[in-house]
């Protein structure tokens, strides 16, 4: 790699993917049409956590006009971590990019994200993830406000590993090159393996910025419309949480006097304001996870996305 301040920077945009070819081709148009004031050039890496390679076509076919160069690998272990760290370790970059494969990107998404970091000197800058629809989504997913994450105004120094997320994110090389574990593969299968590693990396005093307006948008398909997604997702994410703390702990008591309460204030929701039912449902079981796991009784064991 060519050293010199003024030399074109390198973006490796990292995207692992799992047996979903129509989200990773719709992400990749979107990548091919970024936004570039000439300070960066882009190439994409894609890691197939498919050992059977079912990415391979459409990685192909993107990076055929050579428009986008596209840097393409498998990782024949079925596990988040592991996939997310060969992404960031396939190729020599100057920052690292990180998207899902089921979101897709705003035409200046990567230029916001490359000037913010410049500016700030963070060891890395995170966005935006907002849902998107391909068909009007039911009422109640809307009026719930589940889907509609935390945002921050531009420059807010990153302190909570809770608002910290993989989906929307640009490292410095610096930042990636001196972690020796990235990703902790116990969480390969469960999630939970952003929000540990940017706990680790804050402990640590590494520093996040964000900027509001490098947007990224994540697909919502009709699996994702139905309530045993979500309700299912927060059992499994107690479950993970579970392993901070033992049964006999201040955090276990937390968990049954906030179980204790959201389970009382749910007939009163369902009646009286129904919007806030299921946010108060998925907190009640984050809880129930948290103190089932602790007792030995694990209700979901591994994660099951579409």
């Amino acid at each position: 790699m060519a050293n010199g301040p003024n030399r074109t920077k390198h973006i490796a945009v990292c995207i692992c993917t799992f047996k979903r070819q129509e989200m990773l081709a719709r992400l990749m148009t979107s990548l091919k049409g970024q936004e570039n004031d000439g300070g960066f050039r882009l190439s994409v890496v894609v890691v197939d956590n498919d050992r059977e390679g079912s990415a391979e076509i459409t990685a192909s076919k993107m990076g055929a006009d050579r428009s986008l160069p596209v840097h393409y690998v498998i990782e024949p272990r079925q596990n988040i971590s592991l996939a997310r760290n060969r992404a960031l370790t396939s190729q020599e970059a100057d920052y690292y990019a990180c998207l899902d494969d089921d979101e897709f990107a705003d035409k200046t998404w990567l230029l916001n994200l490359y000037r913010t970091i410049a500016l700030s000197g963070a060891d890395g800058v995170l966005g935006p993830v907002r849902p998107a629809y391909d068909r009007p989504p039911p009422t109640w997913l809307v009026h719930s406000k589940i889907l509609e994450r935390k945002e921050f105004p531009t420059g807010t120094v990153m302190t909570d590993p809770k608002s910290c997320r993989t989906g929307n994110v640009l490292f410095s090389r610096e930042f990636i090159a001196a972690q020796d574990l990235l990703f902790d593969p116990r969480y390969g299968r469960t999630g939970g393996e952003d929000v540990d590693f940017f706990r680790r990396m804050i402990g640590l005093g590494c520093r996040f910025v964000w900027c509001n307006e490098a947007v990224v948008f994540e697909a919502t398909p009709p699996a994702r419309q139905k309530r045993s997604f979500y309700l299912r997702r927060a059992l499994l994410r107690g479950v993970v949480q579970s392993a901070r703390a033992p049964l006999l702990s201040l955090d276990t008591l937390k968990s049954l006097g906030a179980s204790a309460l959201y389970t009382l204030a749910l007939p009163f929701a369902c009646v009286f304001h129904h919007r806030s039912f299921m946010p108060l449902l998925i907190r009640d079981l984050d809880h129930v996870g948290k103190i089932l796991a602790r007792c030995g009784i694990k209700p979901i064991k591994s994660r099951r996305d579409t």
